[in-house]
Protein backbone atom coordinates (compact mmCIF):
# COMPACT_ATOMS: atom_id res chain seq x y z
CA UNK A 1 0.00 0.00 0.00
CA UNK A 2 1.05 3.83 -0.43
CA UNK A 3 2.73 5.18 2.97
CA UNK A 4 0.78 8.12 3.82
CA UNK A 5 1.62 11.06 6.18
CA UNK A 6 0.42 11.54 9.84
CA UNK A 7 -1.24 14.71 8.01
CA UNK A 8 -2.45 13.01 5.49
CA UNK A 9 -3.65 10.51 7.41
CA UNK A 10 -5.50 12.74 9.88
CA UNK A 11 -7.31 14.45 6.92
CA UNK A 12 -8.30 11.15 5.67
CA UNK A 13 -9.25 9.76 8.83
CA UNK A 14 -11.07 12.96 9.65
CA UNK A 15 -13.38 12.89 6.20
CA UNK A 16 -14.27 9.26 6.77
CA UNK A 17 -15.57 10.21 9.92
CA UNK A 18 -17.88 12.61 9.08
CA UNK A 19 -18.61 10.12 5.84
CA UNK A 20 -20.09 7.53 8.22
CA UNK A 21 -21.60 10.40 10.52
CA UNK A 22 -24.09 11.95 7.90
CA UNK A 23 -23.97 8.88 5.55
CA UNK A 24 -25.30 6.68 8.44
CA UNK A 25 -27.79 9.55 9.77
CA UNK A 26 -29.14 9.27 6.20
CA UNK A 27 -30.41 5.67 7.44
CA UNK A 28 -31.88 6.92 10.79
CA UNK A 29 -34.00 9.33 8.74
CA UNK A 30 -35.10 7.27 5.55
CA UNK A 31 -36.27 5.06 8.75
CA UNK A 32 -37.74 7.53 9.97
CA UNK A 33 -39.55 8.69 6.97
CA UNK A 34 -40.95 4.89 6.06
CA UNK A 35 -42.26 4.33 9.93
CA UNK A 36 -44.14 7.99 9.37
CA UNK A 37 -45.04 6.88 6.19
CA UNK A 38 -46.34 3.57 6.32
CA UNK A 39 -48.12 4.00 9.92
CA UNK A 40 -49.55 7.19 8.44
CA UNK A 41 -51.08 5.73 5.66
CA UNK A 42 -52.41 3.06 7.82
CA UNK A 43 -53.75 4.77 9.92
CA UNK A 44 -55.50 7.21 7.01
CA UNK A 45 -56.99 4.04 5.41
CA UNK A 46 -58.61 3.50 8.57
CA UNK A 47 -58.73 -0.06 8.28
CA UNK A 48 -57.87 -1.76 11.11
CA UNK A 49 -56.09 -4.30 8.92
CA UNK A 50 -54.10 -1.85 7.35
CA UNK A 51 -53.40 -0.10 10.40
CA UNK A 52 -51.98 -3.28 12.00
CA UNK A 53 -50.21 -4.62 8.51
CA UNK A 54 -48.07 -1.33 7.78
CA UNK A 55 -47.36 -0.32 11.49
CA UNK A 56 -45.73 -4.02 11.76
CA UNK A 57 -43.59 -3.28 8.27
CA UNK A 58 -43.33 -0.06 9.44
CA UNK A 59 -41.50 -0.70 12.90
CA UNK A 60 -39.61 -3.27 11.21
CA UNK A 61 -38.47 -1.62 8.21
CA UNK A 62 -37.10 1.73 10.60
CA UNK A 63 -35.76 -0.71 13.82
CA UNK A 64 -33.59 -2.30 10.86
CA UNK A 65 -32.43 1.20 9.42
CA UNK A 66 -31.48 2.06 12.73
CA UNK A 67 -29.73 -0.69 13.30
CA UNK A 68 -27.72 -0.23 10.49
CA UNK A 69 -26.90 3.20 11.13
CA UNK A 70 -26.40 3.46 14.63
CA UNK A 71 -22.98 1.53 14.75
CA UNK A 72 -21.59 3.72 11.50
CA UNK A 73 -22.61 7.09 13.33
CA UNK A 74 -20.42 5.29 16.52
CA UNK A 75 -17.75 4.22 13.98
CA UNK A 76 -17.38 8.27 12.45
CA UNK A 77 -17.06 9.33 16.25
CA UNK A 78 -14.93 6.92 17.37
CA UNK A 79 -12.34 7.67 14.03
CA UNK A 80 -13.03 11.70 15.35
CA UNK A 81 -11.97 10.62 18.50
CA UNK A 82 -9.56 8.78 17.69
CA UNK A 83 -10.53 5.80 19.44
CA UNK A 84 -9.02 2.35 18.43
CA UNK A 85 -12.17 0.82 18.40
CA UNK A 86 -13.73 3.11 16.01
CA UNK A 87 -10.71 1.82 13.72
CA UNK A 88 -12.12 -1.69 14.60
CA UNK A 89 -15.49 -0.96 14.17
CA UNK A 90 -15.15 1.34 10.98
CA UNK A 91 -12.95 -1.48 9.37
CA UNK A 92 -15.82 -3.54 9.91
CA UNK A 93 -18.64 -1.56 8.87
CA UNK A 94 -16.35 -0.81 5.62
CA UNK A 95 -16.31 -4.24 4.60
CA UNK A 96 -19.92 -4.35 5.09
CA UNK A 97 -20.03 -1.32 3.08
CA UNK A 98 -19.08 -3.19 0.28
CA UNK A 99 -22.42 -4.79 -0.86
CA UNK A 100 -24.25 -1.25 -0.59
CA UNK A 101 -23.90 -0.46 -4.39
CA UNK A 102 -22.68 2.27 -5.82
CA UNK A 103 -21.91 4.88 -3.12
CA UNK A 104 -21.59 2.22 0.13
CA UNK A 105 -18.54 0.70 -1.82
CA UNK A 106 -17.22 3.54 -2.65
CA UNK A 107 -17.32 4.29 1.09
CA UNK A 108 -16.21 0.84 2.24
CA UNK A 109 -13.19 0.68 -0.55
CA UNK A 110 -12.11 4.55 1.23
CA UNK A 111 -12.21 2.89 4.30
CA UNK A 112 -10.23 0.19 3.78
CA UNK A 113 -7.68 1.85 2.09
CA UNK A 114 -7.27 4.84 5.07
CA UNK A 115 -7.83 1.97 7.83
CA UNK A 116 -5.49 -0.62 6.88
CA UNK A 117 -2.19 2.07 5.73
CA UNK A 118 0.35 0.88 8.30
CA UNK A 119 0.64 4.74 10.01
CA UNK A 120 -2.98 4.31 11.29
CA UNK A 121 -1.35 1.65 14.01
CA UNK A 122 0.45 4.40 15.85
CA UNK A 123 -2.37 6.64 14.66
CA UNK A 124 -4.68 5.14 17.13
CA UNK A 125 -2.99 3.73 20.13
CA UNK A 126 -4.78 5.74 22.62
CA UNK A 127 -2.93 8.36 24.57
CA UNK A 128 -1.49 8.07 27.82
CA UNK A 129 -3.65 10.28 30.45
CA UNK A 130 -1.03 13.04 32.04
CA UNK A 131 -0.34 11.40 36.09
CA UNK A 132 -1.48 13.50 38.28
CA UNK A 133 1.27 14.14 41.45
CA UNK A 134 0.21 12.78 44.80
CA UNK A 135 -0.53 14.70 47.86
Amino acid sequence: MNQMSQQDLQQHVTILGWLHIIGHALFLIIGLFIFTLLTGIGAFTGDPEAVAILSVVGTLVGALLAILGIPGILAGYGLLKRRSWGRYLAIVIGILNLVNFPVGTLIGIYTLWVLLQEEANSYFIPMAAPMQPQP
